[in-house]
Formats: structure tokens, sequence, C-alpha cells
């Protein structure tokens, strides 16, 4: 598979405890590589230095807007005009495509970081999906309707083998509702990475078969 300068990586770390997003473009592709620009971590929006060898997970969208995902570890930095990062690249049957399904809505509790203005909450969901979730505000908040806030969601998954995920992404406040005197504010994700989409879409419908089947029992 070919990659047109200029696409945009979102690489993400798979190998440390504290899970970190990249974006970076393409600058040039060679053979079994793909040459990057210094990335950009998403969160603290500075330049990241890359240690040779290190791995991570990287997801780009085609011009067909399909996503897709593929492993890739650093191979060494390239003086030249511009300072680039070589990546390794793998062949076509090792690149995963992501597919793209609807946003379904699931009414499930789940544990949601929230970071805005350098302070920190801890807070439960009402409904997540793959486009955004709604908290359930239970302490006095510093953020309002348009706000932009730091996410972090725990997806504790059913199956063994996918565990618990972490997803990091931002998301703005789109209002707060109050209802039964609760607060309820539903949150619209703004920069998810194709991967963490995935993982949210199917927690979803997991959470979604189980509900059915409990349903069933009675």
């Amino acid at each position: 598979m070919e990659l047109k300068i200029g696409t945009n990586i979102i690489l993400e770390t798979i190998s440390s405890e504290t899970s970190e997003r990249f974006r970076c473009k393409i600058v040039e592709q060679k053979n079994n590589s793909i040459y990057i620009d210094y990335p950009i971590n998403v969160k603290t929006n500075k330049t990241s230095f890359l240690l040779e060898g290190s791995q991570y997970r990287a997801s780009f969208v085609d011009d067909s807007k399909v996503a897709h995902a593929f492993k890739t570890q650093v191979l060494g930095r390239i003086k030249s005009n511009i300072p680039m990062i070589m990546l390794s690249f793998p062949t076509d049957d090792e690149i995963i495509k992501i597919q793209r399904r609807e946003f379904v809505r699931v009414l499930t509790p789940v544990d949601v970081a929230v970071e805005f203005d350098h302070q920190f909450y801890q807070f439960i969901t009402e409904d997540i999906s793959a486009g955004g979730l709604a908290i359930i505000i239970n302490q006095p908040v510093a953020f309002k309707e348009n706000d932009d806030l730091q996410l972090t969601i725990v997806l504790p998954f059913t199956n063994s083998n996918d565990g618990i995920k972490y997803v990091q992404t931002s998301a703005k406040v789109v209002r707060f509702i109050e209802r039964d005197n609760t607060i309820i504010a539903p949150l619209q994700f703004t920069n998810t990475d194709d991967i963490d989409k995935q993982n949210i879409i199917r927690f979803c419908f997991e959470r979604q078969l189980q509900i059915r089947k409990k349903e069933t029992a009675f």
C-alpha cells in the first residue's frame, strides 16, 4: 500500500503503562519504511522525540475515507531539509481495515476521568456511543457549555482477551440537562482516533447484547 505525502497518522504507545498519542504526517515512503515529520503529542500539543526501537499502533484514513491500522517501530531519525523519523511499514496483509458502523448509544455506567483547565474530575456515564457520551454531574464543575475537555474513558470488556481498554480523547460540552434532580452533561467527541472509535463501538455492541440477554431472561 502506498501512502500519499501529507497523510495524517495517529501513533499510540503500546509497550508502556502510560498511553500517549501523537499526530504526524507522512513525508516520504520507501520500500518497507515510512518517514514522518516530528510528531506532536495530542494532549500537550508539544513536539515529541520518539526513541529508536519503541513500538506504536498507527492509524490513518485513505482517500476513500476507509480507516486502517497497523503496528510500527521507530527505526531511526533522519537529518535532511526536514527532520524526519523513520518507521517500519508492514505488508498489506498486516494492515487492518477498520469497519465503520453507525454510532450505537447504550445506557451503561462507565468510569470517565475529565481534565479541564488543570482541574481533574471523576464521573460515571449515563450513556456512551462512538460519537460521544453523557456524564452524570455529581459535583461542582468549572466547565460550561461549548468548553473543550480531555477525557480518559475506561472500557471494561467482559472478554478476557480484550480486558480493559483506556480511551483518551477530547470532547466538547454540548449542554447541561436537569432531569429528576440530576444534572446530565452530553459530550461530543472531537478527536478520537479510528482504533479507539472501533473499541467504543465494540464495547457498545457488547453491552447492548448483555442488556438484551437480561431482558429476554425474564
